[in-house]
């Protein structure tokens, strides 16, 4: 248990943990130098204003051009204003409450969807089940039936093998 190679494993681990500890002080001093240290009360309103020049660097320039258009394409047809301009440049974004409403519509639908589909299964097998039972009685009823004397009626059975055979082929 604690030989040599044992004790070569356990150098190996302290070797590489080391290692690991050196490289996440590296990484978090590096990530200190970059960033910004904004005043807790307000740093939700740097956060925001951060993302908001990120999403207008991301922005292609084409959006200038397709804007040109629109506002040309509104004076030539004599519909032009300027909200219908501004409102079919941006398209509108759906709340977390819209969005969490389009996801219950999406998993009710689903659930009465699968809730059908089972009781289709449901009706079928009782239908199938129904109609083995009534065949399987037939069935019975033919073979079980006696003479006068209380002879099994050998001529009813081999009716009723004739046309299990005939109904096979």
């Amino acid at each position: 248990g604690r030989g040599f190679a044992f004790r070569r494993k356990q150098k190996v681990e302290r070797q590489y943990r080391k290692l690991l500890k050196k490289r996440r002080k590296v990484q978090s001093q590096q990530d200190d130098q970059f960033t910004d240290t904004y005043p807790e009360h307000l740093k939700h309103l740097y956060l925001a204003e951060e993302e908001k020049m990120l999403k207008k660097r991301r922005r292609p320039p084409d959006d200038s051009v397709l804007s040109e258009e629109k506002l040309n394409k509104a004076v030539d047809t004599g519909t032009f204003s300027y909200r219908s301009v501004t409102t079919e440049g941006k398209f509108k974004r759906k709340t977390s409450n819209q969005k969490a409403k389009e996801e219950y519509e999406k998993i009710k639908a689903e659930r009465a969807r699968k809730k059908e589909e089972a009781e289709k299964r449901k009706q079928q097998r009782e239908e199938a089940q129904q109609l083995y039972k009534q065949k399987k009685m037939e069935a019975y009823k033919i073979l079980c039936k006696k003479t006068k004397k209380g002879q099994p009626n050998l001529n009813l059975q081999m009716e009723f093998l004739l046309q299990k055979i005939q109904q096979n082929t």
